[in-house]
């Protein structure tokens, strides 16, 4: 869909079309764009202004503008002329996904304050009103000329268009009174938490796809399609469990990098130099360049593009190897540790990733529920999929078990790592448990058994080679997880 957009600022034909793009792929630019426009009829061009404001290297506003767009400009010059607002945008300028969220923050903040000074303000409350009044006595003169092409009704539709040209005038200069008194400092306050929360919603969604390794968030959320990127973090905006995991999948993932990096550094050889971005490997020479005020932004921008010289390590060969297979209890008394369940689950599946192995996920209460990453790879529908499934039920250990079996049996390598999460106790028959270990034996296969606030091991320790006791996730006798693969 194309929309015509008027602007009071420095748009071109490609700022435009790029604004029309991005409004096609978010629906919650969709919606707010029709929500503000039955407030102010010029919102939707107020939001293809705040996107280039955003976006542009140099935006800047016109001198002359169209009558009807007086109270765009003057919000815009409010917007614009913020200390903040100009520190923000080396935060979204040129980035699709940033100058897209902060498009929805601005506009949503925009809108809200508009309500308030609406209701504050009688003069202000009046003028809007008969701006809307106008605009829909417009749109229904718009249709009667098209049908009769008559020319009086013509001349009717443009005495209407006056009108609202000079209603938007008083609105404007309304609106100027209130950023004049109360509301600026109001409205200073509603871009602030624009600011925060686009950079919230950015770091989370980083957090969310990105890797363990230092600095990998970025480059790998640019793998995924901007219209998934913008989708994921719209609906991460409005559904607190994945803000949540992706939380704790932040956390985690530290973690885990560090206890990869213990486990590796007394193997780990210089064998060359390549590029990236991994901290505890640049260059000596890059680290000068960083320390260096005239080259220190060559270096960050360098960096942020993974374009820094590094060592080139080898460590242990991992290629080759089985899949992770995470069995995560999902009864009911795990309810309350399901969002640091999945941020645990995707730091494992994240060390899946980077060892290019496949990671299984199984969840398991009464019943069980498989899901399968090639190579570690999850797709944002998966993430979405994945952090609104919970099972519930009782606990049985057999079928999460039997279901690893056949996971480990379908791949052609050897060596797989199992990792069985449980709050809970369970029977197993001698014979399964048999059958469970003779078939680990031939599969050369690994189970680590993680126990949440239970005492007995006795169960667990039949099928597992290892077996940690915590209290939750977060606790670091867990960590020790993160450890068992490679």
């Amino acid at each position: 869909m194309y929309r015509k957009i008027k602007s009071v600022l420095n748009t071109d034909a490609f700022d435009k079309r790029r604004f029309n793009e991005i409004f096609n792929m978010s629906k919650q630019l969709q919606k707010l764009n029709e929500a503000g426009e039955q407030r102010l009829p010029t919102f939707p061009d107020l939001l293809g202004d705040i996107w280039a404001s955003l976006y542009k290297m140099r935006p800047e506003i016109k001198e002359e503008v169209d009558t009807d767009l007086s109270a765009n400009k003057q919000l815009m010059e409010t917007i614009m002329n913020d200390d903040s607002f100009q520190n923000f945008r080396e935060f979204t300028c040129l980035d699709d996904l940033s100058s897209a969220i902060g498009t929805v923050k601005f506009g949503e903040k925009t809108n809200d304050w508009l309500a308030e000074q609406e209701r504050r303000n009688e003069e202000l409350r009046k003028r809007m009103e008969e701006v809307r009044k106008l605009q829909q006595q417009l749109q229904q003169q718009k249709e009667k000329a098209s049908e009769s092409e008559s020319e009086d009704e013509g001349a009717r539709e443009q005495d209407i268009r006056r009108s609202l040209q000079q209603e938007m005038e008083q609105v404007a200069q309304e609106l100027q009174k209130s950023l004049g008194q109360h509301g600026k400092s109001d409205f200073s306050q509603a871009m602030a938490e624009a600011v925060k929360e686009t950079k919230q919603t950015k770091s989370d969604l980083k957090s969310l796809v990105g890797g363990i390794t230092a600095g990998s968030g970025e480059a790998e959320l640019k793998k995924v399609p901007l219209r998934d990127q913008i989708a994921l973090a719209e609906k991460m905006t409005y559904n607190r469990k994945l803000k949540e995991i992706a939380e704790w999948a932040g956390r985690f993932k530290r973690i885990a990098r560090k206890k990869q990096r213990f486990k590796y550094q007394e193997s780990v050889d210089r064998s060359g130099v390549t590029l990236g971005n991994q901290v505890e490997r640049l260059l000596p020479m890059e680290l000068g360049m960083y320390s260096h005020p005239a080259t220190r932004v060559d270096f960050l921008r360098r960096f942020a593009e993974g374009q820094t010289m590094q060592y080139e390590q080898k460590g242990k060969e991992t290629l080759g190897k089985g899949p992770i297979v995470l069995c995560l209890d999902q009864s009911g008394s795990m309810s309350g540790l399901d969002s640091q369940a999945k941020g645990f689950a995707l730091a494992l599946m994240s060390i899946a990733r980077k060892q290019k192995r496949d990671f299984a996920l199984i969840l398991f209460s009464v019943s069980t529920r498989t899901f399968r990453y090639p190579k570690g790879k999850i797709t944002p529908k998966d993430m979405v999929t994945l952090a609104e499934t919970f099972l519930s039920g009782g606990t049985y250990f057999d079928r999460p078990l039997e279901e690893a079996l056949r996971v480990i049996e379908e791949s052609r390598f050897q060596q797989a790592d199992v990792v069985f999460v449980t709050d809970g106790e369970s029977y197993l028959k001698e014979d399964f448990v048999e059958r469970f270990n003779a078939k680990k034996r031939e599969k050369e296969f690994h189970v680590l058994s993680l126990l949440l606030g239970v005492e007995s091991t006795e169960v667990v320790k039949q099928f597992s080679d290892e077996v940690l006791k915590s209290k939750d996730f977060d606790d670091e006798s867990g960590h020790v997880v993160f450890q068992i693969t490679g």
